[in-house]
């Protein structure tokens, strides 16, 4: 059969072998049995496709920075793959490629020799700041730590830890060994502190448990006393309120029975009120009757008589007796004020009637008067010569004294 111009790189004979050309001559890769010669070309060709597409994807992956070692162990792989490859196509072309790879190994291996090494540099600091952290944390006061909140920083800095050593690069063994001694002892003295916290506030938790369940029983016992018992119970509360905590689930349990001892004191008082204020019923509405008596007294001037029936109206009052404990405020102190407005009448007459108090009024009211009369002269004189400002001035002076003298009259 002859040469197919189409396939330069390969022919099929007139027995069916399939060759490929090389420089050295040709070489016979096989056979593709009940196929057309096209058909057996075509497979062999595929075959170096294969080949040829190996050798691209090693390309793109020098390219993007596959680690030197992998590159050289495929380079060698290919390569023997490819010397007396049963396919049709430029082999040679593909050597030449490989030959190149092989030639960036070194350099791509002393390049990322150099990253390592900067990487390793860089990982060593970012351990070396996670150390630092967690011995903070180990350093600090254990009687001054919020717990909960330590707690969760060394777990997020273990977990730092942990995802630095899966995703980081190989740390040197001597390095890394060290610095998760480090790691390691930082975490022991935290725990240490913290068992040693919580079985101190488990000891206090205890006392404090012990004293206000005696509280409660004490408590407790006031029941029969019923709103007599208030008082103590104060005392019992006071003391409870010093006690502490003793943990947050049990203590709102021992306040629960504390409280509950408490409101049937409450309640026994809030019986006797209720059966009080009943009793004050009647009490309430005579007082009620009696204020709108006392409050006609708001717009008497009498001081004397006002007097008088304000005494006989407090008497009454006070002979009503108690009235309930909502309204005792409100009556009250509607009478306060008509009791105020009867005790202003009493000062307002004894400051009008005061002798000492009516001779200085009548010394300053004869001064003012004279400065009165001495102002009109010389706004008589500012007048007759028309200067507008003396005019202006005895004007005013004068109005203030007219001013001050009325006042002394009130």
């Amino acid at each position: 059969m002859a040469t197919d111009e189409k396939a330069p790189w390969g022919r099929v004979d007139d027995e069916g072998t399939v060759y490929v050309r090389e420089a050295d001559g040709e070489r016979a890769v096989g056979q593709y049995p009940d196929a057309t010669p096209e058909e057996a070309l075509a497979y062999f060709t595929r075959k170096f496709t294969e080949l040829e597409g190996q050798v691209a994807l090693l390309e793109q992956r020098v390219r993007g920075g596959a680690p030197a070692k992998d590159v050289a162990k495929a380079v060698a792989h290919l390569s023997e793959s490819i010397t007396g490859a049963n396919a049709v196509g430029d082999l040679a072309s593909l050597t030449e490629r490989l030959t190149k790879l092989g030639g960036t190994v070194g350099e791509l291996t002393e390049k990322q020799l150099e990253e390592n090494k900067a990487a390793v540099a860089e990982a060593l600091v970012e351990r070396e700041a996670l150390v630092a952290e967690a011995e903070a944390l180990a350093a600090a006061d254990p009687a001054k730590a919020q717990w909960k909140q330590v707690s969760a920083q060394l777990d997020a800095l273990f977990e730092r830890w942990q995802d630095h050593q899966k995703n980081g690069p190989r740390l040197p063994k001597n390095e890394s060994n060290e610095l998760w001694k480090r790691f390691r002892a930082a975490r022991t003295t935290i725990e240490t502190h913290r068992k040693a916290f919580f079985a101190e506030l488990d000891s206090v938790h205890k006392e404090v448990r012990a004293r206000k369940q005696s509280l409660i029983e004490r408590a407790e016992k006031l029941a029969p006393q019923g709103a007599d018992g208030i008082p103590e119970y104060r005392r019992l509360l006071d003391e409870w309120k010093a006690a502490g905590r003793a943990g947050k689930k049990l203590d709102d349990a021992l306040w629960a029975k504390f409280k509950e001892a408490g409101d049937a004191l409450y309640a026994a008082k809030a019986e006797l009120m209720a059966i009080e204020d009943e009793e004050y019923a009647g009490n309430l509405t005579e007082k009620l009757a009696l204020l709108e008596e006392a409050e006609k007294l708001l717009k008497v001037t009498d001081r004397t008589a006002a007097k008088e029936t304000l005494l006989g109206i407090q008497r009454k009052w006070d002979a009503i007796g108690k009235v309930p404990r909502d309204h005792f405020r409100a009556v009250e102190d509607r009478l306060r004020k008509v009791e105020t407005h009867v005790r202003k009448l009493d000062e307002d007459h004894w400051n009008r009637s005061n002798p000492e108090k009516q001779a200085r009024s009548e010394g300053l009211a004869s001064q003012l008067e004279s400065a009165i009369a001495k102002l009109e002269a010389e706004l008589a004189e500012a007048k007759a010569s028309g200067d507008k400002k003396k005019i202006a001035e005895a004007e005013e002076a004068i109005a203030a004294r007219k001013v001050w003298l009325g006042a002394i009259g009130s």
